[in-house]
């Protein structure tokens, strides 16, 4: 398996899904959550064109000074690579960011994913997001 980032939170304990939390570290200081886990298992699949192996990612960005610098976008760049070396299997990495989280649709889209549709969630209305490999 390639190298990644380094696993600092343990798994929850009654996952909904099977997921991977990583806190980002820059110079000492947390500054992203990320939630890495097979998008084909999750919820998420039941409403969107699944692929086998799909991999997802969830990010939370911040603190304030982390935000606005791209580093959203290397990060994204970065880690999805990773997903995809790591399980070669997996053809694309998804996201759903909030439609009206335009700040992160546009991350994700300076990434390399592609905005394939919107989708009603539960929770929101969601921009499907897809990177290919």
């Amino acid at each position: 398996m390639a190298a990644g980032p380094n696993r600092l939170l343990p798994a929850p304990t009654a996952p909904q899904y099977p997921l991977d939390p990583y806190l980002g570290v820059l110079n000492g200081v947390p500054m992203s959550y990320w939630e890495l886990y097979r998008a084909d298992l999750d919820p998420l699949a039941q409403y969107y064109a699944a692929r086998d192996h799909d991999a997802g990612v969830h990010l939370l960005l911040g603190p304030a000074e982390c935000r606005g610098q791209r580093l959203a976008v290397d990060l994204l760049r970065a880690v999805c690579t990773w997903q995809l070396d790591a399980d070669p299997r997996a053809t694309r990495v998804v996201a759903e960011p909030d439609v009206d989280n335009t700040r992160s649709v546009r991350a994700f889209e300076r990434a390399g994913f592609r905005r394939i549709t919107d989708l009603d969630l539960p929770d929101k209305r969601a921009a499907l997001m897809v990177r290919e490999r």
